[in-house]
């Protein structure tokens, strides 16, 4: 691969599920990327794909711009502020290790550290506010623009460049990343205040969490009650009883087990855990969404964290 001294530089860390595919989509659009993720097998994933991929984030000490894309917020505060690391293969997270340190192994000075002043520190992992919001003296004592812009869309639209991106950052964060950001989605603008872009979030976890749980015990009733699922999601789908959710993951739901994974059940498990935390934190009670989330946690239980999210219809057909 050439290097045009004159094209922006990015990092990207953590190109796992859904950060791969985001990663491509930079690349497309002509930013020099480097790749970066602990497991040997992601970085495999993105050479296939034509990506210069690395193990540690060395690269960030010369990106204008580094994004990350990891799983949690112990992740996130592992890469972006430097500790022992933490991380390990998460079933249906977003993406694997940090910083390319190991379970267990130290990891490195930090991502914060290792930036240029006047370059961007990108965090689009879903990871709620506070885990963002910790970075925000940091990055403002090494000069670095702290853009908070976690992604909705999953692995179809990440693909496909249409995720939607909650942003929320000052307005010359978003100006100086706008091309950047477009190459993935489109940007939603959420406030210039760090960790409103995470609160939106959350408000949008919650929906997609109880709205697929409520698909999957729509058409396990029609199946209960002796109905064609496929012919009852057919009449009501276009009308008043209608969703994206239950458009979307409705046939994947009648296929069954072998349905392809577009978002892992375990990513709802993880994002409806954490708006729980976040709705707890506020005092503000949400039984919908707990109880979509002890479907999730079923499902895992039983041993579906790795398959399709819509299968969480399996709950009710055992």
């Amino acid at each position: 691969m050439t290097e045009n001294p004159s094209t922006p530089k990015v990092t990207f860390v953590g190109v796992g599920a859904i950060g791969l595919p985001m990663a491509a989509r930079v690349a497309a659009a002509g930013f020099d990327l480097t790749a970066v993720d602990f497991s040997a097998a992601q970085r495999t994933a993105a050479q296939e794909q034509g990506l210069r991929a690395a193990a540690s984030a060395a690269s960030a000490a010369e990106a204008d711009a580094v994004i990350v894309m990891v799983a949690t917020g112990d992740q996130l505060r592992s890469a972006a502020l430097g500790s022992r690391s933490q991380t390990s293969e998460n079933p249906g997270s977003e993406g694997p290790g940090a910083a390319g340190a190991g379970a267990g192994e130290p990891a490195s000075a930090g991502l914060i550290a290792a930036m240029r002043p006047g370059t961007s520190l990108i965090v689009m992992s879903t990871v709620g506010p506070e885990a963002v919001q910790a970075l925000v003296e940091p990055a403002r004592e090494r000069g670095i623009r702290l853009v908070d812009a976690p992604v909705t869309g999953g692995i179809a639209r990440a693909a496909l460049g249409s995720l939607r991106l909650f942003v929320s950052a000052d307005s010359e964060g978003i100006q100086e990343n706008h091309e950047l950001l477009e190459s993935m989605g489109t940007i939603v603008e959420c406030g210039t205040e760090i960790g409103d872009g995470q609160a939106f979030k959350a408000v949008n976890q919650l929906l997609c969490s109880v709205h697929i749980v409520a698909a999957a015990e729509a058409l396990a009733l029609a199946q209960r009650l002796g109905l064609d699922p496929a012919q009852v999601l057919e009449a009501v789908a276009e009308g008043a009883a209608g969703s994206f959710m239950l458009s979307d993951r409705g046939p994947r739901m009648l296929e069954g087990p072998d349905a392809q994974v577009a978002s892992a059940v375990g990513i709802f498990v993880k994002d409806a855990s954490l708006v729980s935390d976040i709705a707890g934190a506020h005092g503000f009670e949400a039984p919908m969404l707990e109880a979509a989330r002890a479907k999730y946690l079923e499902a895992a239980d039983a041993g579906l964290a790795r398959q399709d999210d819509s299968q969480v219809i399996a709950t009710y057909q055992r």
